[in-house]
């Protein structure tokens, strides 16, 4: 893994990052993964499993949401990516971080074979939100988001927003019942 951090550009240390959704390889923003890794911003590190279960839903438009709720839901599969301080930034900007879509926050992971458990992050439902998120899916989450949920996927181009923002959307989904 030292190797893999050193070949970034960035001369700050690298941040792990924990993907489990539509940046993951094969998904819809995969493109901005592979145009940090393209730029020598970021590095894959391969497949990984939280270390503890969390709670992994399908929220308005498809878009995957894991919930700071750790012991509940189930251990989540997802890739590991070892980004610069620039393509941090790049991935904050596509989460909303700014705006209290989603926060970056410490997470475990087991990383490949199974030998250590790995500290990094991932990107979780803002906290504002994220328990009703996973109250509205019946306190029933996914063990991966994959090709099956992908389908229900809308773009952000796509999405019928009728003038509202993420935000509101995600509001009405959850005071839906």
């Amino acid at each position: 893994m030292a190797m893999a951090a050193e070949s970034l550009t960035d001369e700050s240390k690298p941040q792990l990052i924990f993907s489990y959704g539509t940046l993951k390889q094969g998904f819809h923003n995969h493109k901005l993964t592979q145009d940090l890794i393209d730029r020598n911003d970021a590095v894959s590190l391969g497949p990984c499993i939280t270390q503890f279960s969390y709670p992994l839903v399908c929220g308005p438009h498809g878009i995957p949401y894991l919930i700071n709720l750790p012991g509940s839901g189930h251990r989540i599969k997802g890739e590991l990516y070892s980004v610069s301080t620039r393509g941090l930034a790049r991935f904050d900007e596509l989460e909303g971080t700014s705006i209290g879509h989603y926060e970056r926050l410490p997470i475990h992971v087991i990383h490949g074979s199974g030998d250590g458990v790995v500290s990094a992050e991932a990107y979780f439902a803002h906290r504002s939100f994220g328990p009703a998120m996973w109250e509205r899916n019946g306190k029933k989450g996914l063990s991966e988001w994959t090709e099956n949920e992908a389908r229900g996927y809308v773009k952000r181009q796509d999405r019928p927003y009728q003038g509202r923002t993420i935000l509101e959307d995600v509001r009405q989904f959850v005071s839906r019942r």
